[in-house]
C-alpha cells in the first residue's frame, strides 16, 4: 500500500484498506498486521488507522476479536450500492446549492454596485486554483467567494440559509476536489462575476447554471453507471 497524501486520510485509508481486502492480499479468516504496522505502511496515525478498521468492520469486511486482533470476514465488495446512494444524496445537495446560488446570482446583479464587483473579484484572485496542499484552507476560500456572492444579493433571508446549510456546501466545494467531480476553474467563477456586473438577472442565472452543469452531469454518469 502506498502512504496516504489526501485530505480526509480517514477516508481515504478506509479505500485504500478496503481495496486491498477485495484485492485478497489477506484471505478470508486472515489476521490484518496491527495498527502500529498499518500506520506506518499507510503514513496516518493509529488513530485514522482505528477509525477506518471500526467503519470496515461496520461494512461487514472486518471483525475485530477481543485480546486477538482484527481478520478478514469477507472480500465482497457491498459497497456500491451505498456509494450510489452517496452519489445521489451529494446532487441533491449540488441541486439545492444551485437553486440558491442562481437565485442569489440574479438578486446580486439587480443590486450590484462597483464596491461589490471589486470585492468579488478580490476574493476570487485570493481563492486561487486548488494545486494540492492544504485543502481545507482552499475549501475556506472557495466558500468565502461563493458567500460574497450570496451576500451580493442582499437578501437576508437567503444568507441566513447559506449559512445554516454550510456544512452541506463544504462538503459539495470538497468532493470537487477529488477525481470523479470537475473543480470549477477560475474563468468559471469569474463568469459568474462578469455576469452579475452587467446588471441582467438573466445572464448571472445563465452563468450559474453552467458553472454547475459539469458538476451535475458527472454525478449523473457516476450514479447511473
Amino acid at each position: 500500500m502506498q502512504p496516504l497524501t489526501k485530505t480526509n486520510l480517514a477516508d481515504t485509508a478506509i479505500a485504500a484498506i478496503r481495496s486491498e481486502i477485495v484485492a485478497k492480499r489477506w484471505d478470508i479468516g486472515e489476521k490484518l498486521p496491527n495498527e502500529a504496522t498499518l500506520s506506518a505502511m499507510l503514513s496516518v496515525s493509529r488513530g485514522t488507522i482505528r477509525e477506518a478498521v471500526r467503519v470496515l468492520v461496520s461494512q461487514g469486511f472486518l471483525e475485530t476479536r477481543q485480546g486477538s486482533g482484527t481478520y478478514v470476514l469477507s472480500t465482497t465488495d457491498t459497497s456500491t450500492p451505498l456509494s450510489m446512494a452517496r452519489r445521489a444524496s451529494l446532487r441533491d445537495q449540488f441541486e439545492a446549492r444551485c437553486a440558491l446560488d442562481v437565485e442569489a446570482a440574479r438578486l446580486a446583479a439587480l443590486r450590484q454596485t462597483p464596491e461589490i464587483i471589486a470585492e468579488l473579484r478580490r476574493l476570487l484572485e485570493r481563492r486561487g486554483n486548488f494545486e494540492g496542499g492544504d485543502a481545507a484552507a482552499f475549501i475556506e476560500r472557495d466558500l468565502a467567494f461563493h458567500k460574497a456572492v450570496i451576500a451580493a444579493s442582499g437578501n437576508r433571508a437567503m444568507i441566513d440559509i447559506y449559512d445554516f446549510f454550510a456544512a452541506s456546501i463544504t462538503e459539495t466545494i470538497e468532493a470537487t476536489l477529488g477525481a470523479e467531480i470537475p473543480e470549477p476553474d477560475m474563468q468559471a467563477h469569474a463568469d459568474i462575476i462578469d455576469a452579475i456586473a452587467t446588471g441582467e438577472p438573466a445572464k448571472a442565472d445563465a452563468a450559474v447554471r453552467r458553472f454547475m452543469a459539469p458538476i451535475l452531469s458527472a454525478l449523473d454518469r457516476k450514479i447511473f453507471s
